[in-house]
């Protein structure tokens, strides 16, 4: 029996989503994909929290005008860091007193559910870039202490920026990020992509090709995994910081979303997919 064209069966698709995997498992399929979720980091709070306390001392002498919430599982590590010493309505309202930034809807709706108000929400795409946009058109930098809520690693530009402008700025790191505890499934997916066994490959994240590459590293198959990506298979990328990311370790990106969000990556992927390894072939 011959094997039938990429376009006469369901897309094979690989997610390296972890903390939402059960989620995108669901869309993939909705819309008609067959879907291998390989869960490739999790976040881990800090067992140090002392940037958290820095900066509650600050922000309870009010000496912050401006906080940045970046990621909606940061801002939450972070009140659960500040509740050891402090009650949720005192957290609540010296947040207030300070001008409120958020990235995207993921710390939107940390914020909303606490009921604490918002002042300003950057545009999609929610890179650093759309967040330093907003600051330019709508908060003034000089002489003011801004408060960022990393998100696992240092933004180093944006503060480069924020400094340029005459801020002040405080990184407030809450967690870091690390290969899931079980790294089998993701060692699978690399083997599987190496043999062919997958059409496309979803990144929702910068850090999901950071460590895939280690894995990838660690069982000698880093070289075999890149080339069989390039050759083989579709990459789809939730938003541009990601993209430049896999952009710079050598992987071609073929489908960026018109929105950055699980939702909007899984339907416009699966609806060019079809045609582009049809091209290749």
């Amino acid at each position: 029996m011959s094997v039938p064209e990429k376009s006469d069966r369901p897309l094979r698709v690989c997610s390296f989503e972890s903390r939402r995997g059960p989620e995108m498992k669901s869309l993939i399929e909705r819309h008609g994909g067959i879907a291998t979720i390989a869960p490739s980091m999790r976040e881990i709070p800090l067992d140090d929290s002392s940037d958290a306390f820095a900066f509650a001392r600050e922000l309870f002498d009010q000496k912050i005008n401006v906080i940045v919430f970046m990621t909606g599982v940061g801002a939450t590590a972070l009140v659960d860091a500040l509740e050891t010493r402090y009650s949720r309505p005192e957290i609540f309202a010296a947040l207030e007193r300070a001008i409120i930034v958020v990235r995207g809807p993921k710390p939107t709706a940390v914020l909303r559910g606490w009921g604490v108000r918002i002042d300003f929400r950057a545009p999609e795409p929610n890179t650093w870039r759309e967040v330093l946009g907003l600051f330019d058109a709508s908060i003034p930098l000089k002489d003011r202490r801004v408060a960022v809520q990393e998100y696992g690693q240092p933004s180093v530009e944006l503060y480069r920026e924020f400094e340029a402008r005459g801020a002040s700025v405080l990184p407030v790191t809450v967690y870091r990020w690390a290969l899931p505890l079980d790294i089998e499934p993701l060692k699978t997916a690399i083997q599987q992509t190496i043999s062919g066994e997958h059409d496309v490959l979803m990144f929702t994240s910068a850090q999901q090709l950071v460590n895939v590459f280690e894995v990838a590293e660690q069982i000698g198959l880093r070289d075999a995994w890149l080339d069989a990506v390039n050759r083989k298979c579709v990459v789809a990328s939730i938003g541009p910081t990601a993209t430049a990311a896999l952009k710079a370790g050598g992987l071609r990106v073929d489908v960026e979303p018109s929105h950055p969000n699980m939702g909007a990556l899984v339907k416009e992927t699966l609806v060019k997919a079809g045609s582009i390894l049809n091209d290749r072939s």
